[in-house]
């Protein structure tokens, strides 16, 4: 055999020892089970989780709960007890030791995942002031595994998918003084990679807690419409009402455009999402909290999904709060619990980025 064809044949060896590898991994960590937080004990997480879990048996495979002894003693599945045995919540009335079970439960689930015991983890709702009130120094869940998975580097996106909308955030729970500060090139790389991959891996409809998550599919072959909110009122105006879109996030987009070939220049943030909605662009890309949140949860208040993006492995949580007046009176709704679940079982097969 000539050198040259025997050299050939064992770089072919090789690359398929290394997909082999890759491709039991992966199969690997789709086997692992998902960690289901409570979230506040006081909040509808709890019961939302239980009713879910109640609905089919289905739902109680690949699954471990993880929260108080006393709940999970009333679920018919696999649990993982945090907090003190005795603590019982009261549905509606928060309190500081359930506070410190929710973030008992945010810890075991982090280290479960790194541990090789969970592929990823789906979050109750948690209150975050009173979070703060005993000790917890992160100003959301999403900073909370940024730190516990990132190794001390910025590397989470935090973004929302629903039946009809996909946003990612470049920015979270920051002031908005602080905002344009914060629009680095990196952190515009990073949010427009990961709209890129939440528009691929959610092509295909997986949200189905509703007739009306029907979404029109971006084939995984074609390159992904990504558009980008401006900062200022009409994306700056050509720099009449702000330059930041002219001279700082433009030549950023300019530039990852060889990458994302269907990404736009900044857009004016009051009629991209009604572009997004009518099918112009499969996700978009918004420089602030509010400036995406407040048209997706107007639009799918109760089917979107948060998701923390960029990191060795998944989290997802239903995009609500704590509903202390509705928790234990069994109607709150469990549409994005059911869609946090699917999305996690979706995606959580490997590296999310």
């Amino acid at each position: 055999m000539p050198a040259e064809n025997h050299a050939d044949n064992c770089a072919d060896s090789h690359a398929a020892a290394v997909a082999a590898d890759r491709a039991a991994e992966k199969h690997a960590a789709t086997n692992l089970p998902l960690a289901l937080l409570c979230g506040d004990p006081a909040g509808v997480g709890p019961e939302i989780i239980g009713r879910w879990l109640a609905e089919s048996p289905e739902n109680r495979r690949g699954v471990v709960a993880v929260g108080p002894r006393r709940w999970l003693d009333t679920l018919d599945v696999h649990g993982e007890a945090v907090g003190e045995a005795d603590f019982s919540a009261v549905p509606g009335q928060p309190d500081d030791a359930g506070q410190r079970v929710a973030w008992a439960a945010l810890e075991a689930g982090a280290a479960g995942c790194k541990s090789g015991r969970f592929r990823a983890v789906v979050t109750g709702p948690v209150n975050k002031a009173r979070l703060a009130r005993v000790g917890y120094p992160y100003p959301g869940q999403t900073e909370f595994f940024e730190a516990r998975w990132g190794e001390g580097t910025a590397r989470a996106v935090m973004a929302f998918a629903g039946g009809r909308m996909k946003v990612a955030l470049a920015t979270w729970h920051i002031p908005l003084t602080e905002v344009s500060a914060a629009l680095t090139p990196e952190l515009l790389e990073r949010t427009v990679a990961a709209a890129d991959f939440l528009a691929r891996k959610t092509a295909v409809p997986v949200l189905a807690a509703s007739a009306v998550l029907a979404e029109t599919a971006v084939l995984a072959e074609t390159a992904v419409r990504i558009a980008v909110c401006g900062l200022n009122p009409h994306a700056g105006e050509g720099g009449l009402l702000g330059a930041e879109e002219r001279d700082r996030i433009n030549p950023v987009l300019d530039k990852l455009r060889v990458r994302y070939p269907r990404l736009s220049e900044c857009l004016p943030g009051d009629t991209v999402f009604h572009r997004h909605l009518c099918g112009e662009f499969d996700v978009v890309v918004a420089l602030y909290h509010d400036q995406g949140l407040a048209p997706l949860k107007t639009v799918e208040f109760d089917q979107s999904v948060n998701l923390t993006l960029g990191l060795p492995w998944l989290r997802t949580s239903p995009d609500h709060g704590t509903a202390y007046a509705l928790a234990g009176r069994g109607v709150a709704s469990l549409a994005s619990w059911k869609n946090a679940v699917a999305l996690a079982r979706q995606l959580s097969s490997g590296t999310i980025l």
